[in-house]
């Protein structure tokens, strides 16, 4: 009797093409969702916001209710249009030497940015919002700039993505700017997330010069808006 069988092996079937196509694509996409989804799944583990439980007293919610224009302009917004962030409180003309300057944060690679005072297109340039404080004056100067996912970033190359990477900015950086002529240098104190019709950062204090960044939040959406508050250091 024999103690062992010898059986010839079935022969290997190669993979098909199309299966190892629909692989590929399925890891492709499973890539790109989570490229997609993670900056913003990051947002408030990593960067440190805080997000605002109250109102401020400049807000209108009566303006706010389902139906009305204010509601349908906040609704149907043109991101790029700073009047239509805060469509209860509108630009105000801003009696200035100059129309424009220049913004830099360097830990963010932000060079030389140029801020238009009273603007209206944040595809072309960052917007001081008219009626804010003037750099180095006592107030609060209120600066807009538009965002998107942060790997889209490009720096002052590209208006459209120039505050990507804003929700990453420290406590402690230098803010400067150069206004009329003179440098300002600002420190950044604290980084808070509001609704969008908070307009908190529109407040105005006299007791000392201030600065307040605002674009939208979580990165490559509208949901929030995070304002970067920072404070003049006097020389």
């Amino acid at each position: 009797m024999a103690l062992y069988r010898y059986v010839k092996a079935a022969p290997k079937r190669p993979v098909s093409r199309p299966v190892v196509i629909s692989y590929l694509l399925m890891s492709l996409g499973v890539f790109i969702i989570l490229w997609t989804v993670w900056p913003i799944a990051s947002f408030f583990i990593f960067d440190q916001v805080v997000l605002a439980k109250t109102v401020s007293p400049l807000s209108d919610p009566g303006g706010l209710t389902a139906g009305s224009p204010v509601a349908s302009a906040v609704g149907t917004q043109t991101t790029t249009d700073p009047n239509t962030w805060f469509p209860t409180r509108p630009q105000k003309n801003t009696t200035a030497p100059v129309n424009s300057y220049i913004l830099s944060i360097p830990s963010l690679d932000i060079t030389d940015a140029t801020v238009i005072i009273s603007g209206d297109d944040l595809a072309k340039s960052l917007i001081h919002y008219g009626g804010t404080g003037l750099p180095g004056e006592y107030g609060n100067t209120v600066i807009f700039g538009h965002s998107t996912l942060p790997q889209f970033f490009r720096g002052t190359r590209d208006y459209k993505s120039i505050f990507s990477t804003l929700p990453t900015i420290k406590i402690g950086a230098n803010i400067h700017i150069t206004y009329d002529g003179v440098e300002y240098r600002y420190v950044a104190t604290e980084k808070v997330v509001v609704e969008p019709t908070d307009l908190s950062p529109l407040e105005q204090r006299f007791d000392d010069s201030y600065l307040t960044l605002v674009t939208c939040v979580p990165p490559g959406t509208y949901l929030y808006r995070l304002n970067v508050k920072a404070k003049l250091i006097r020389i």
